[in-house]
């Protein structure tokens, strides 16, 4: 929820260099504002960032965006677009959902985000992150996805290693706290360090 009532979505595309998330969250500080929630990721050398921030004063999309790109560290080859928050819409609640998260991997092919993105849509699962990348001849992706509680995961499942097979892909669909728990990097030193 927005910490004040004017909320934007601020979307910041630029060359990777150090600085970038400084210079941006320096400029949205000088307008009094608040980072309600942000996402950043670097891709193929390309940096890219979405924020949700809120300001105690209203002003126009345009003006937030050229405030930010006037900031500093941005460097020569940036976009910066900004625009009103949509307010959440009033009415009856959305459906219930898990989060689970989909890892697929096999031969670089091309259509394999389509095909797993198509199915996902056919079925209301929304894709909240997605990650792709090609190293020599494979393809990985992963996707953090919402499943409505009403699909039976273990159908769900078997739809997409089905998929995967005509693709030569191996597939494995687990919930969130599961793959958390089998993939967490100890943060813990070992007793031999």
């Amino acid at each position: 929820m927005p910490r004040f009532d004017n909320a934007y979505v601020l979307d910041v595309m630029s060359d990777d260099h150090p600085g970038i998330v400084a210079a941006v969250t320096n400029a949205v500080e000088a307008l009094g504002g608040n980072i309600d929630s942000c996402s950043q990721t670097v891709l193929g050398g390309y940096f890219t960032l979405i924020m949700i921030v809120s300001l105690p004063e209203a002003i126009e999309a345009e003006q937030l965006a050229a405030r930010v790109r006037g900031a500093e560290s941005l460097g020569s080859e940036y976009q910066v677009v900004a625009r009103r928050a949509l307010p959440r819409p009033a009415g009856p609640p959305r459906v219930e959902t898990d989060r689970f998260v989909i890892t697929a991997f096999g031969q670089d092919q091309p259509g394999i985000v389509r095909r797993f993105s198509q199915y996902l849509a056919s079925k209301d699962i929304n894709i909240v992150d997605l990650y792709g990348d090609r190293k020599g001849e494979e393809f990985v992706l992963i996707g953090q996805v919402q499943v409505p509680k009403r699909w039976d995961i273990r159908m769900l499942q078997a739809d997409l290693e089905q998929m995967g097979e005509e693709l030569g892909f191996t597939v494995k669909l687990q919930h969130e706290n599961i793959f958390v728990a089998t993939n967490q990097l100890r943060l813990t030193p070992s007793p031999q360090g």
